[in-house]
């Protein structure tokens, strides 16, 4: 295996190893994520409860995407994506004390740590790819955006199952620390490998540029927002308490259940370019964007109105569909960006976008526990859907034809 990456050219030796970091960090996330949900559900908190656990992971994830970005811009992309890694295993670490320490408080500030890491972690990995892809020929950049955002979410799905099997096998303090081992075996290799100057703008900005003045930027950041905001809606909190509380499912179940669709929407996300008409020639641009976020507005509105026919079955084949065209919509998201992005300082507006999308988060999040706690999961469902009739409505501000850069 070595060998054959000696052959390989330095970018995609860089690439390789931007993405094995991203990989790993986001095998640890995903598992942390469902270990937590599960823990605390299992102590008896209620929904909302559990949903405030994660305001700060969010919450800090907006800040540091804005920040992150000027930061990677200043001082190299390989040292944000350290810092990621190495504030990931405080926050695990945090998790290893007593269980009688482990409170409300104390939990979220731990998460608020991870929200640091992860968003550094994944402002990093995104912005290399411009650096590291030939972004003069768009669908050898889509390529490489697509491979690294659907594998990313195809590990996701396999930390939701880790978190669900080690929360059984291992109990909660010995999976975090299976973790951590994990994790500085990953950051010990970065750091001696990772390009030193990867993504470095050879001017250095000012913190005042943090704040994108691309109309193509602006735009689909504020869509993003909705689309993450419609997912997380009903699918952080009120997804897996409804499996576990009202389909009786127990750890393994759901852990393994929205692992397998995480899963497949990662490979969805790896093979849109070639959905999207990659293979005819064709680059995804504005109306590409319009044309999925339409198809997928509906679908939340579908699955709730058949909660009332057939619970079961409307929830899982629903989710199944919405997956598919979520990752689609997700993955044109990806690539547009990086596509949009200036050349010089890229970290700063995806660092932008991201920030967009990790409040889409925050937001779904809150919603997410609140509504599911008030008025079930049918009342997600629905206001899923306004938001994705706002990410539709906003598509249309987009480009029809993508720029190469923000000032195009």
């Amino acid at each position: 295996m070595f060998s054959v990456l000696a052959k390989q050219s330095a970018e995609v030796r860089q690439y390789l190893l931007v993405t094995g970091n991203y990989w790993a960090f986001t095998l640890t996330d995903g598992a942390l994520r469902m270990l937590v949900v599960l823990h605390f559900h299992q102590l008896g908190y209620s929904p909302l409860d559990i949903a405030l656990l994660f305001v700060f992971y969010e919450f800090f994830g907006v800040v540091t995407n804005l920040v992150g970005g000027w930061l990677g811009a200043r001082v190299g992309l390989n040292r944000t994506m350290n810092i990621g890694l190495s504030l990931q295993v405080i926050a695990l670490l945090m998790l290893t004390v007593p269980a009688a320490m482990l409170t409300v408080p104390w939990v979220m500030a731990a998460q608020a740590l991870s929200g640091i890491a992860k968003d550094l972690n994944k402002m990093s990995a995104k912005s290399s790819v411009k650096q590291l892809a030939k972004a003069q020929v768009e669908g050898h950049l889509y390529k490489w955006v697509a491979i690294l955002t659907g594998s990313k979410n195809t590990l996701k799905g396999v930390g939701f199952f880790l978190g669900g099997a080690l929360l059984t096998l291992a109990g909660f303090a010995g999976a975090v620390w299976i973790m951590i081992a994990g994790l500085v075996l990953v950051l010990l290799l970065s750091l001696r490998n990772l390009k030193q100057d990867l993504g470095r703008s050879k001017s250095k900005p000012k913190f005042t540029e943090v704040f994108s003045t691309s109309r193509s930027v602006n735009v689909l950041s504020a869509a993003r927002l909705f689309l993450f905001g419609a997912r997380d809606i009903w699918f952080v909190v009120a997804l897996p308490v409804y499996l576990s509380s009202v389909f009786n499912w127990d750890h393994w179940a759901v852990g393994g259940f929205l692992a397998s669709w995480i899963i497949a929407y990662g490979f969805v996300q790896a093979a849109a370019p070639w959905i999207t008409g990659r293979k005819r020639g064709s680059h995804p641009d504005g109306l590409t964007a319009l044309f999925w976020a339409t198809l997928l507005c509906a679908i939340p509105a579908v699955i709730a109105y058949g909660l009332d026919i057939n619970a079961y079955w409307a929830l899982l084949g629903g989710l199944a569909l919405f997956g598919v065209v979520f990752a689609i919509n997700s993955s044109l998201h990806s690539y547009l960006i990086i596509s949009y992005a200036k050349e010089e300082g890229a970290s700063m507006d995806v660092g932008f976008y991201y920030m967009a999308n990790a409040m889409g988060r925050l937001i779904g999040t809150l919603l997410s526990g609140w509504l599911f706690q008030a008025w079930g999961i049918e009342a997600c469902l629905w206001i899923s859907a306004l938001f994705l009739l706002i990410t539709t409505g906003l598509s249309i501000g987009l480009p029809r034809h993508p720029a190469t850069s923000a000032t195009s």
